[in-house]
């Protein structure tokens, strides 16, 4: 009996064990099915809720800064509040509690979100300050999270808007030196990887990918005091002749750095909305001009280099008017017999005209290139014009003698800057630049003796009773050299009745530290350089002079019209009858 009992008890147990594991394999179907069916979207919500992220590390944008140390642009922390959608429309009853905290139009956002409902992320509200992120943070709503950056902003305003530019709201910049200067400005981003929970809260740092690396900070030639001086006073001056336009720009000679450039109208580059583009123009180098008178300075240059004219060779400029090829060139007034250094004293168009006549176009061409006319500076401000200088080739006899007196040719206000830094310079240039202590090495435009003569000549233009007017260009106790420039407005083939006002100077006219140009586009009623641009140079010049500590060299001699000051620089010679005409006013009022 007990034999036969056994197989019987392992049949059993064998079907026991076989129970169990049907329904072992049962259960793990159940289980495949509930999990990769019944609740797959459950599970892969759980399962996107918390996952590895690269997430990237925001860096700072490196500081930009004047010559002496103060910030012009900086980056703060504020934080940007982001949602995810889908998350945040399964609990749309508390969308209009987040539209209120965030300022957002209710039925606006909620569009936002179901358009975006396909998306993990969004931005709901950028650069908030932390406080006002917080608030909304706190309502605890979930979907909604947030996200430090950084904010560009500019503690001088529209003052120095023209040099800086501005960022956009990625902190990437757009204009200016921050455009010219981004890659080094802006930094690298890190990369860390984290595992974020479903609120989008990082739970814990895996690895750091990539180590960030903050802006790089960045110091410009300009001088921040000297820059407001000249703001204002050109403000001033648009304001007082009712001008659609101006600009200025300062030099310092020895090096070629730029102290200080500045437009009107401007912008405030705090305040990326709603500002007419022309605003944002640095027309200093991107607005072209005809240089007037302000170009005869670098036709007696050429002149004198040729060896066939010296500073006293005599030049008639009678009766006041000199026809060529059925084209008249006139003076304001007759000038008479007056000789090189009349020419640009007296700023004679006739006489520029006249010595022009003598030289090959090649050669004045060749000198007026040298001067860096016709090409870009070589400052690196994004949109630079290069002007326009005619090739040799193009001219006539017509258009040389124009453009021995400023016509038929562009420039900067820039490059007129830089045209009398060189002069200067004893003859050599130095490229403008926007850099602190950059490397700008220098090159030998024309002999320094040429230079000397040009800033003797350009001198007579501020003391001579008799000369071109730049009264107001003065500056007590030092010497000023410069010249005016009065230009009529070109438009498709012919000239307005608008004019364009100049002046260009330099000072001490000594051993010259700074130059300055002045351009004020279409003043109304007076329009003469020396009325209406000279007075800024003046103005601002008698303040950069002092914040520089640039030692005078007129203390004994100096005073308004001062005989022994305009006896320093020999006079030109002028017409044997010493006519009325020659002083160059008009009813007391001085003129080019």
């Amino acid at each position: 009996m007990s034999m036969r009992s056994r197989p019987v008890a392992t049949r059993s147990r064998l079907y026991v064990v076989l129970g169990m594991l049907g329904l072992a394999s049962s259960a793990l179907v159940v289980r495949a099915v509930d999990l990769q069916v019944v609740r797959k979207d459950f599970y892969q919500e759980q399962g996107d809720a918390r996952y590895l992220r690269d997430l990237s590390i925001p860096v700072s944008r490196g500081t930009i800064f004047d010559r002496n140390g103060e910030p012009l642009a900086v980056s703060t922390p504020v934080d940007s509040i982001w949602a995810n959608p889908p998350e945040v429309l399964e609990h749309a009853d508390r969308i209009p509690e987040l539209a209120k905290a965030a300022g957002l139009d209710e039925e606006a956002l909620k569009q936002k979100l179901v358009e975006r409902s396909d998306k993990e992320f969004i931005y709901l509200k950028r650069h908030l300050n932390p406080d006002d992120a917080q608030a909304i943070l706190k309502l605890d709503i979930p979907g909604v999270a947030s996200q430090r950056e950084f904010k560009r902003y500019y503690p001088s305003g529209e003052v120095f808007g023209h040099v800086l530019g501005y960022t956009n709201i990625d902190d990437r910049g757009q204009e200016g030196l921050e455009l010219a200067f981004d890659d080094w400005l802006a930094g690298k981003p890190g990369v860390k990887r984290v595992i974020r929970d479903r609120k989008g809260h990082e739970v814990e740092n895996v690895e750091l990918v990539r180590e960030a690396q903050a802006g790089r900070d960045l110091t410009l030639s300009i001088d921040r005091r000297i820059q407001y001086l000249a703001y204002r006073e050109l403000k001033a001056a648009l304001a007082e002749h009712h001008a659609t336009s101006g600009s200025m720009v300062i030099l310092d000679v020895p090096s070629g750095e730029i102290l200080a450039m500045v437009n009107q109208p401007s912008f405030n580059p705090n305040a990326r909305t709603n500002v007419d583009p022309s605003y944002r123009r640095n027309r200093a180098v991107t607005d072209v001009v005809e240089p007037g008178s302000t170009m005869k300075a670098f036709t007696i240059s050429a002149a004198l280099e040729t060896g066939k004219w010296k500073i006293h060779t005599p030049v008639d400029t009678r009766p006041g008017t000199y026809t060529l090829y059925g084209h008249t060139i006139s003076d304001v007034h007759n000038k008479g017999l007056i000789d090189v250094t009349g020419v640009i004293t007296y700023s004679s168009n006739v006489g520029a005209a006249k010595i022009a006549a003598t030289m090959t176009r090649d050669h004045m061409y060749d000198v007026f290139h040298r001067f860096g006319f016709g090409e870009v500076t070589g400052s690196g401000f994004p949109g630079e014009s290069p002007g326009y200088l005619p090739v040799a080739k193009a001219w006539g006899p017509v258009e040389q003698a124009t453009l021995a007196y400023g016509y038929g040719l562009n420039a900067t206000p820039l490059q007129v800057a830089q045209g009398y830094a060189t002069l200067a310079n004893d003859g050599r240039l130095h490229s403008p630049t926007f850099v602190k202590g950059a490397q700008n090495p220098e090159r030998a435009v024309v002999d320094p003796q040429i230079a000397a003569n040009l800033r003797a000549m350009l001198e007579t233009v501020i003391v001579s009773p008799t000369g071109g007017g730049a009264i107001k260009a003065r500056v007590t106790n030092y010497r000023v050299a410069g010249k005016t420039g009065t230009a009529r407005t070109a438009v498709g083939g012919g000239y307005q009745k608008k004019y364009t006002s100049l002046f260009a100077g330099m000072i001490p006219a000594s051993h010259p530290r700074l130059v300055g140009v002045v351009v004020i586009r279409e003043p109304q009623g007076a329009f003469y350089g020396s009325l209406v641009a000279a007075p800024v140079f003046g103005r601002v010049m008698d303040g950069a002079v002092r914040l520089l500590d640039v030692p005078p060299d007129d203390v004994q001699n100096w005073y308004a019209g001062s005989p022994e000051s305009a006896r320093r620089i020999q006079a030109p010679r002028q017409a044997p009858d010493g006519a009325d005409e020659m002083s160059g006013t008009d009813d007391g009022v001085p003129i080019e």
